[in-house]
């Protein structure tokens, strides 16, 4: 399709940036390589949009999937979070994918916008017809400012976020001194017991040392007292009775071994107990600090912004919808022009060459004209009646085939009737018709 212009408005070659803005509205860049620059500029400036839509997703993007898959921590502490290994991952590549996925969402929600009536009326048909497009705008307007209003009240998010964690770590934390203490208790209930016990034998083995001392003392007295004539029958009474408080002292011993050594493992074991509580108690306090830090992700910020940040958030979600609402809008208040006579007139002369084209026609009904679209296939119509040609043919054919055999058939009957018919007992048999 090569057109020459004749006419003395000069058609300037255009930049690639600007082809490139053709683009991403998704024009033709052939069709408007002919159209006058008012046409030029229009397009351009839709493909501008959506290309700003999709820079900005991909900012937007890069701050969401950082701040959802980085590593928690306190709100004020980002040096885990602004690793150039980070950056590159969350904001450059994942980023640049989701700016890539909205880019191609918009570019085909503004090229398969049409044009409505051509006028630059807005009317109730229009919003109605577009409205899918709009509610897929209005969806990709929240995707893309969500991340945005978060990283543009950054400050004022860290601030409620830090001390909403350091309130959440106290009460984690007092719920584990909690346990702890109850823990405690009993194991100190535990302990007092087994020393109670062992307390117990320790007095007893101090009784048993406190008489033996007695008896000793008293032999010692009474050998002082009787030592010109030597050791007498007291002396020898009095060390009987101490050999036999020490006999019984160690079969004391000897009987208490068993639950000595026992009470000692249960003291140790409580000892332990209480060690290894204390352990648990500071890594509990860790495991608390991490669930805190872990309440920094997207969910909780954009929380905490729609609650501290008063209307930014919704000038914020307004700006991106404007930006997606604002393509779709244009073009259905946009004149027809140039470019889009081209189009049809392209688009009618291929339906035309491959035999399809339309009927406009019109009724009248009781609410008034109505107007329809009628489209004619034409090959396939004329491929439909000379099928019903052969098929009305073949139809006369077989007709007249019939009509031949069944005159035939009367003729033979008529010359010699008796090959047709038998009366024997065998003609139920042999004369089948």
């Amino acid at each position: 399709m090569n057109q020459i212009n004749t006419s003395n408005y000069p058609l300037n070659q255009a930049s690639w940036v600007t082809k490139f803005l053709w683009w991403c509205a998704g024009a033709d860049e052939y069709f408007l390589m002919q159209s006058p620059k008012t046409d030029r500029v229009k397009y351009a400036g839709l493909g501008g949009i959506v290309l700003c839509t999709g820079v900005l997703a991909w900012i937007s993007g890069g701050f969401a999937f950082l701040t959802v898959f980085g590593p928690d921590g306190d709100a004020h502490d980002i040096s885990m979070l602004t690793t150039a290994k980070d950056m590159f991952l969350y904001f450059g590549v994942m980023g640049f994918i989701w700016g890539l996925i909205i880019f191609n969402l918009d570019r085909y929600i503004v090229s398969s916008t049409g044009k409505g009536d051509g006028t630059d009326n807005l009317t109730g048909k229009e919003l109605w017809q577009g409205l899918p497009r709009m509610l897929m705008a209005i969806v990709l307007s929240f995707a893309i400012s969500t991340p945005m209003e978060i990283r543009i009240l950054k400050k004022e998010i860290d601030a409620e976020l830090s001390k909403f964690q350091q309130t959440y770590l106290q009460g984690l934390n007092k719920e584990t001194d909690n346990l702890a203490k109850q823990k405690k208790t009993d194991l100190e209930k535990n302990k007092s017991e087994v020393v109670f016990k062992l307390e117990q034998y320790s007095k007893s083995l101090a009784l048993y040392d406190q008489k033996i001392d007695e008896l000793v003392q008293t032999r010692v007295n009474e050998m002082q007292d009787k030592r010109a004539y030597g050791e007498g029958p007291v002396a020898k009474k009095l060390q009987q009775d101490v050999d036999i408080k020490r006999k019984e002292k160690e079969d004391f011993i000897k009987n208490k071994s068993a639950d000595v050594e026992r009470y000692n493992r249960e003291l140790l074991n409580v000892e332990n107990r209480m060690k290894a509580m204390e352990d648990d108690k500071l890594k509990q306090y860790e495991r608390n600090r991490e669930s805190a830090n872990g309440y920094s992700g997207l969910l909780k910020r954009v929380q905490i912004s729609h609650e501290t940040g008063g209307a930014v958030p919704w000038v914020i979600f307004a700006v991106f919808l404007c930006l997606e609402l604002g393509p779709i809008l244009f073009k259905m208040m946009m004149n027809k022009g140039v470019y889009d006579y081209l189009v049809e007139n392209y688009n009618r002369r291929r339906e035309i060459e491959n035999g399809i084209w339309t009927e406009e026609l019109v009724y009248e009904g009781k609410d008034g004209m109505i107007h329809i679209e009628k489209i004619n296939f034409h090959e396939s119509e004329a491929a439909k009646h000379e099928k019903l040609l052969k098929i009305d043919s073949t139809k006369k054919f077989n007709e007249a085939i019939i009509e031949e055999w069944k005159s035939n058939t009367l003729k033979n009957i008529k010359a010699n009737p008796s090959s047709f018919y038998t009366e024997n007992s065998n003609s139920t048999t042999t004369n089948n018709s």
